[in-house]
């Protein structure tokens, strides 16, 4: 059974590599522009079943996972800054705040597909400028929502994460995939055991 992952994303693919279970990583090339009034969850969701959709209709036969990740502070999504400037005006927004991570996850074999939107919160420190520009000149977290990489330095911004899979705010929440995947014929243990 090929698994492919329907990601660009190289924290996914690395994520993944994690279960020890061969898999491939194909750009799902979904448009993520938010529909009118759509919630940060239901955007979430939509997008990880549209990326495990078309990457499906180009490999049938295969088992595909997608996921999105969206974060907001009080229900207003926060992107990925892009540049240091923008970075640090998110950090500076951030400090002091709680932020809602809703990683969204999809597998589909083309037939029948499950879904989970895993919430993660994250309660960020009160933040000095100076760290905040220390942190930014060291880390580079601008392909990052939230402009803080919780895998890498950006844990030393967080006071607090609450969530029931840790995996989750890296973008692919283990605990979850396993559990589905397990649903659709491949155990990671089994699977990922030498022969």
């Amino acid at each position: 059974m090929r698994l492919i992952l329907a990601s660009s994303s190289r924290y996914r693919r690395e994520m993944l590599s994690r279960l020890n279970i061969p898999f491939t990583a194909v750009s799902p090339d979904v448009d993520e522009t938010p529909l009118p009034g759509e919630t940060p969850a239901a955007l979430s969701l939509r997008l990880s079943l549209a990326k495990a959709q078309a990457v499906c209709a180009r490999h049938p036969g295969a088992v595909v996972i997608g996921s999105d990740q969206v974060a907001t502070v009080d229900g207003t999504p926060i992107g990925k800054p892009g540049s240091f400037e923008r970075a640090r005006e998110q950090l500076q927004m951030l400090s002091g705040r709680t932020v809602e991570f809703h990683s969204a996850l999809c597998v589909h074999d083309g037939h029948r597909h499950e879904t989970e939107d895993v919430i993660t919160r994250c309660v960020f420190r009160r933040l000095a400028a100076g760290e905040i520009d220390a942190y930014l000149h060291h880390e580079q977290p601008f392909d990052t929502a939230g402009s803080a990489k919780a895998e890498g330095l950006g844990i030393a911004l967080i006071q607090a994460m609450h969530s029931d899979d840790p995996t989750a705010i890296i973008g692919l929440p283990l605990i979850a995939l396993c559990r589905m995947l397990r649903s659709f014929g491949i155990d990671p243990i089994t699977h990922g055991a030498p022969a």
